[in-house]
């Protein structure tokens, strides 16, 4: 028995495997690390948003993102795995917007598997 969504939040919501979903998904979840820093008002997360120049997140921060991938989509997007197949500049560099271009392809690979 196939689901016609699949689920991987803990709330039961289904996971769309499109741009804006996917992006409303990390914008909440970038908002709850911010939020502990206590630097959520300054700023605004859009696709061009850098994780280390604008969000000023650190490699702990990015365990921790990979932490809440997981529990939103399930083994099915494998942070990482991404960040492994990166250099060191690409890190430094990855923006929000090739995120979630990731998250909704490693969807699409899931659902079509």
């Amino acid at each position: 028995m196939k689901p016609s969504q699949p689920t991987g939040a803990t709330d039961g919501e289904p996971v769309r495997a499109d741009e804006e979903s996917v992006l409303a998904d990390l914008t909440g979840m970038l908002a709850a690390l911010l939020d502990e820093y206590g630097c959520l008002d300054d700023v605004e997360v859009r696709m061009e948003t850098t994780f280390n120049r604008d969000l000023e997140l650190e490699s702990i921060d990015l365990v921790t993102l990979a932490g809440l991938l997981e529990e939103r989509y399930g083994d099915r997007v494998n942070f990482a795995e991404f960040l492994a197949g990166m250099e060191f500049d690409e890190i430094i560099e990855l923006t929000v917007g090739r995120l979630v271009e990731h998250v909704v392809q490693s969807l699409k690979v899931a659902e079509a598997g």
